[in-house]
């Protein structure tokens, strides 16, 4: 294809951690994540009532990914927290979740299927993981950190300017910031980024039904993101032709591909172009590079006990 810009390495990102074989955005997830070997690894952070950063998908708390368990103290009036705001909720309720079993509320649901239950998990904070990720010492793992941001629930969600300061300040804390990628469907966090965090990579994440999030859109939608900051473009899947991929080279963006779990998908995302694919299942994605002679991550770890 004319004009698409250089792929240097074709990476596989771990989607959520890796959501079809571990519980979503835990510290076990992550961990096997890592050990299985992914280039990056993705997860999700919103902010408690308290300011705190952690890890959820959604900016309510998931029925799917979620279980109370008991309250944090007698008669709380919050109680139960599935179904809850995010920002209406402590960490210390957060806390008390189950979130390391995947139920089936849904038949079709392929990943309560294949998912690993660890039950007992709680969910972490971003501290957590870039703890965990640094204990590892996964220099080599890129860590990419989505903001849940979605302008058109106010009230659900951080100012993107504070939100985005608070992961800066967390990631630089904890050393990260030199191999780091920030993406939001809220273009408003990757413009901030970009002034407080310029080293930082930036992802425009889009699918069709949020382009309209973002201001001054259009047609070119990699030109838009762009100039909002981003450094790559990741579409959902179904958006990818060889046109937009024609945008993204003009716009010198590369493009990393969400979500895809089916290896020739990926194969047909990758012969377009696509310099990442972002996947639920990185085992399958391992054994596609291995056929095209791609080169793969290399597994990280596991830890070794103390004195070991």
């Amino acid at each position: 294809m004319a004009g698409r810009v250089p792929v240097v390495r074709v990476e596989i990102h771990g989607h959520r951690g890796a959501r079809g074989l571990w519980p979503e955005n835990t510290l076990p997830g992550m961990s096997r994540t890592m050990e299985l070997g992914v280039h990056a690894l993705e997860l999700d952070v919103a902010l408690t009532a308290d300011r705190r950063l952690v890890l959820t998908h959604d900016l309510t708390v998931s029925a799917v990914t979620s279980a109370d368990r008991r309250p944090v103290h007698a008669g709380d009036p919050l109680f139960p927290y599935v179904g809850k705001p995010i920002n209406t909720l402590t960490l210390a309720q957060l806390r008390t979740l189950d979130v390391g079993v995947r139920l089936p509320r849904h038949p079709d649901d392929p990943f309560a299927l294949t998912q690993v239950p660890m039950p007992e998990t709680r969910m972490p904070t971003l501290g957590a993981v870039l703890g965990l990720v640094n204990a590892y010492e996964a220099e080599d793992v890129r860590l990419h950190v989505e903001l849940k941001s979605d302008p058109t629930r106010p009230h659900l969600t951080a100012d993107p300017e504070m939100f985005t300061d608070m992961v800066v300040e967390e990631l630089d804390r904890h050393g990260r910031l030199g191999n780091v990628a920030i993406l939001s469907f809220d273009w408003r966090i990757l413009a901030h980024a970009a002034d407080v965090a310029p080293q930082t990579r930036r992802f425009a994440l889009i699918e069709l039904d949020t382009l309209d999030w973002n201001d001054g859109v259009g047609d070119d939608v990699p030109a838009a993101a762009a100039r909002a900051g981003a450094t790559t473009l990741s579409p959902e899947h179904i958006m990818v032709d060889e046109a937009l991929m024609s945008q993204a080279a003009a716009a010198g963006l590369d493009v990393a591909v969400w979500t895809v779990n089916d290896p020739d998908l990926a194969a047909r995302m990758l012969d377009l172009g696509a310099a990442g694919i972002v996947t639920d299942y990185p085992d399958r994605m391992r054994e596609l590079w291995r056929e095209r002679g791609l080169e793969l991550p290399e597994p990280i770890g596991p830890l070794r006990p103390v004195g070991v």
